[in-house]
């Protein structure tokens, strides 16, 4: 496989913000749009519920600094959040001027402006609590785990982290396309939330027999350890050169530089979901030359969001629908295509059941495909620690707490989800929070 024959700054160009920030006139004249709903559809559809008309109306009367700690009391992801929430689907999709204008105000663009403006200037809004002497362990440094570590250290716990790789932030720092959110930004959006005195410790993989020591040794513990590896599709060639993992190709762009990537000439990407989309820009922005995204069901079916599919068309990328693969090919050990077998849907919607159509065998060649099928639960560590309950692929937990089936211990984030926004795992972190300040307050009595 080749890099990249893209120079540096085509490069930097290609991978450039897809929304660059607002001007302060333009947020003005754009916050100018709000009509300060009172009953705010747009704080309501957010999962954090970020008071919306309020740091809007902030912005309005030049105060980005304040609709920044309005922002982050309710998110303190805030900043990636404006960089790659599906607004579209929250909080801009449920936006009256969307109804009304056909036009919704542009949240995310607002909020993004807001953010960067207090993070250029490092403004510190939170401190740490009155030291409790009660203590928490974090299994994983995501999302989920960062935000219920910064809620704890707000109500005075001490915190320790674990995270198993060697980088924090988990699939927010090195997961998402880099033209959404660079392992730069990202990583600069950690500083306040560890610079609250929380306790980190990279390389550090938390097996099921270390989860029974840090409930013995903590007061409570959170687990925030997300999704494993890419799924398999168990199909001949499947260990070819030339086969990626989706993850593993968008890490690639984050871990090193852009014109050291790896792309082929010609890009099969497996799957329709958001990643699949990321894989597939990113291999246009890469410089390959044609990139296919095939996927065994059709569009009324994919699940990557409506804008993430009109960018994928924008781009060039072509789908082949009805497509299922049956085998990857090669010649002279390097990967030359995939064999694909046409489907028909029999039955509605995702539960429809796939049927070969004769004759309908067919090979899209290309010297790399990309598996984007979503990730794998971890399944074996949850199974075994006595007490967790396991539901297709999901921990399951009290959604009003977090709690689990364990005394003391809680979960948040994709190891509950399967697989959600960052948004989504900000809140379940907050929640799970919030039950455990209660839980160790409890102890002490």
């Amino acid at each position: 496989m080749a890099k990249t024959q893209l120079g540096q700054e085509q490069l930097e160009e290609n991978f450039a913000d897809l929304h660059p920030n607002y001007t302060r006139d333009e947020a003005v004249v754009e916050a100018s749009r709000c009509l300060f709903c009172f009953d705010a559809p747009c704080t309501r559809a957010c999962p954090t519920h970020i008071d919306v008309p309020k740091f809007i109306r902030q912005i309005l009367h030049d105060n980005p600094i304040g609709s920044a700690e309005t922002i982050f009391s309710s998110n303190i992801f805030g900043g990636s959040c404006a960089r790659a929430c599906p607004t579209e689907v929250l909080c801009e999709g449920a936006c009256v001027d969307r109804a009304m204008l056909k036009e919704p105000v542009q949240i995310g663009r607002l909020q993004r402006y807001a953010t960067d403006y207090a993070a250029a200037r490092e403004i510190r809004f939170f401190e740490p609590g009155k030291d409790t002497g009660k203590k928490v362990a974090v299994v994983g440094a995501g999302p989920a785990g960062l935000s219920c570590a910064h809620e704890l250290r707000k109500a005075g716990h001490a915190v320790t982290v674990f995270e198993a790789r060697d980088i924090p932030g988990g699939l927010n720092t090195i997961g998402i396309a880099a033209y959404k959110i660079s392992t730069e930004f990202a990583l600069s959006e950690l500083k306040p939330i560890l610079e609250m005195g929380i306790d980190l410790k990279l390389s550090s993989p938390v097996n099921a027999a270390g989860i029974a020591d840090l409930l013995k040794n903590y007061d409570a513990v959170f687990l925030g350890i997300g999704l494993g590896a890419t799924s398999r599709l168990e199909i001949p060639g499947e260990e070819t050169p030339g086969v990626w993992e989706g993850l593993d190709f968008v890490f690639q762009s984050h871990t090193g530089p852009y014109d050291e990537c790896e792309v082929g000439k010609h890009v099969v990407v497996i799957g329709a979901g958001n990643t699949a989309v990321d894989c597939a820009t990113e291999a246009v922005r890469l410089g390959a030359e044609k990139v296919t995204i095939a996927y065994r069901r059709s569009q009324k079916e994919m699940t990557a969001y409506d804008y993430e599919y009109e960018l994928a068309k924008a781009d060039g990328i072509h789908f082949e629908w009805h497509a299922s693969p049956v085998q990857f090919l090669e010649k002279d050990g390097r990967l030359c295509g995939v064999k694909f077998q046409r489907v028909a849907l029999v039955g509605e919607g995702r539960e429809a059941k796939l049927q070969p159509v004769p004759g309908g065998d067919f090979v899209i060649e290309c010297d790399m495909a990309v598996k984007a099928l979503g990730q794998l639960p971890f399944t074996e560590l949850l199974t075994a620690v006595k007490g967790l309950k396991v539901e297709k692929g999901r921990l399951i937990v009290d959604r009003k707490t977090g709690a689990t089936g364990v005394a003391g211990l809680y979960a948040g984030g994709d190891c509950i989800s399967k697989g959600a926004e960052i948004v989504n795992a900000v809140q379940e972190g907050k929640i799970a929070a919030w039950a455990i300040n209660d839980y160790v307050k409890s102890k002490g009595k």
